[in-house]
């Protein structure tokens, strides 16, 4: 059986791999196959794909004190992507505490078998004012103390302040001096903090997932250690098309701020480098979008320091 999606055959991780990506596309059909017997799970649907992987609705076998078949997603992406990596590590701390549980887990074939979220209805399709606090209560509830692996936000902090005037000359300076200036200054600050947390920054509104047992599950998680208030700037930039100016987007970062019982400064010293650095990559990635409203959230919160 051939599970895997058009789109992933298009474009995905594995072009950028060369003969080893090669070599793992042509053999994730029999992947999937392989575990879809070894777990004793059942197609339940079409695969989705992301830029790395597929995620494939399946069912897994009844079992004593499991009489029902249980509704699961197998997962197979790139390996350093997935149980390779720290996404099952983060995930099994979690322990379905606000995030999809885990259920088994093949690092070789870089595969997690997930609790499915029944309405897979994301967070995304919600209201603002109602979607911005439900994020944020989650980004709380996920920063629980962090085991040793992840990499340390102070770590690329440091990273972005030793870098960033090199790339904003070669990008033909697109932004002002004095933010580029600003930018290194929180960044040297930040590079000398040293949180403890586990902090998923790739918590946006389309990786929250409504569900039964709990409102909203996250997936596909991506951690570091160090400060929640790292991730503001994603859920911010996420939706800012749907804020009406710099007044809507401050009370939203208020209300994200509150729910995720964020400190406010080390709020907005974040968003400003992460907005920083994040413009200047999509620009070298010939992105449009994305780079405009990280210089819409500079220009908003970098003066008020």
């Amino acid at each position: 059986m051939n599970v895997v999606p058009a789109g992933l055959l298009a474009f995905g991780r594995w072009q950028r791999e060369g003969e080893r990506g090669r070599a793992w596309i042509s053999a994730l059909p029999d992947t999937v196959n392989e575990l879809l017997g070894r777990w004793e799970l059942e197609p339940d649907g079409v695969a989705g794909n992301g830029y790395n992987g597929l995620a494939l609705p399946v069912l897994r076998k009844a079992e004593p004190g499991r009489p029902q078949r249980e509704r699961c997603v197998l997962k197979v992406s790139w390996p350093e992507e997935s149980a390779a990596g720290h996404e099952a590590l983060a995930l099994a701390i979690w322990d379905g505490h606000g995030a999809v549980r885990l259920l088994a887990t093949s690092p070789t074939e870089g595969a997690l078998l997930l609790e499915r979220a029944e309405s897979g209805k994301p967070l995304s399709s919600g209201p603002l004012e109602k979607a911005v606090p439900a994020a944020g209560r989650l980004l709380r509830r996920l920063a629980v103390p962090a085991p040793n692996g992840p990499r340390q936000l102070a770590e690329v902090a440091a990273e972005i302040r030793d870098n960033v005037r090199t790339r904003w000359e070669a990008l033909g300076r697109p932004l002002a001096e004095q933010q580029i200036s600003q930018a290194c200054e929180l960044a040297d600050g930040l590079s000398r903090r040293t949180g403890t947390l586990l902090v998923n920054h790739d918590l946006h509104y389309d990786n929250v997932l409504a569900a039964e047992r709990e409102p909203w599950l996250a997936i596909d998680p991506k951690v570091y250690i160090g400060d929640p208030e790292y991730q503001a700037a994603q859920l911010l930039w996420a939706r800012l098309d749907e804020m009406d100016g710099p007044r809507e987007l401050k009370a939203h970062s208020g209300a994200l701020v509150d729910a995720a019982e964020l400190d406010p400064e080390l709020t907005r010293a974040w968003i400003v480098v992460r907005c920083v650095d994040y413009r200047l990559w999509g620009l070298a990635a010939g992105f449009t979008e994305d780079p405009q409203r990280c210089a819409t959230l500079i220009e908003t919160f970098a003066p008020t320091f």
